[in-house]
């Protein structure tokens, strides 16, 4: 866990995560907010990626672990510089710790292009992140504003007009 993630979770986040971890034996690599300022400890969830040569086995894992069914894994393709990459999503939240993640499960041989992606949105111009902090008051603090607002705002905050991602089941 680098130290920009390690200073913005919880004693009891930080726990549950490395029990994790150790628990698939797969280390956790955090993207998304968590990594940038606009981060609201409580509200914005935790992104989180898993790398394995065996997708099946870590969702098991994942699952025992979690408590979750396989069934609420949602397999999806992400589309990096003209590759089509398929991963996993699960969606996790937890009241007791005061975690609220998504973890993402993807081949091994992806991992390079997909961190090399993730880096593409952790390296935001400054008004940026500003204007993310200012949507994501509006929308957990303040709710004023939709989820659908929210989340066309944050698409076009961050230049993410292409389709990149695609459920598929």
């Amino acid at each position: 866990m680098d130290n920009i993630v390690n200073r913005r979770l919880t004693p009891e986040q930080k726990q549950f995560l490395d029990n994790l971890s150790k628990y698939i034996e797969q280390p956790l690599y955090f993207y998304g907010s968590v990594k940038r300022p606009d981060f609201i400890p409580g509200k914005s969830d935790i992104d989180i990626d898993i790398f394995t040569d065996n997708e099946n086995s870590t969702i098991n894992l994942l699952c025992n672990f979690l408590n979750v069914k396989k069934n609420e894994f949602t397999k999806f393709l992400l589309k990096i510089d003209g590759t089509l990459v398929y991963g996993y999503k699960v969606r996790y939240e937890d009241n007791v710790v005061n975690i609220n993640a998504e973890f993402s499960v993807y081949n091994i041989k992806h991992k390079t292009k997909v961190l090399k992606e993730r880096n593409n949105t952790e390296c935001l111009p400054f008004h940026s992140i500003v204007l993310l902090y200012i949507i994501k008051v509006l929308f957990y603090k303040l709710q004023v504003i939709s989820s659908d607002t929210f989340k066309r705002c944050k698409r076009f905050i961050m230049n993410n007009d292409e389709l990149k991602f695609i459920l598929i089941d």
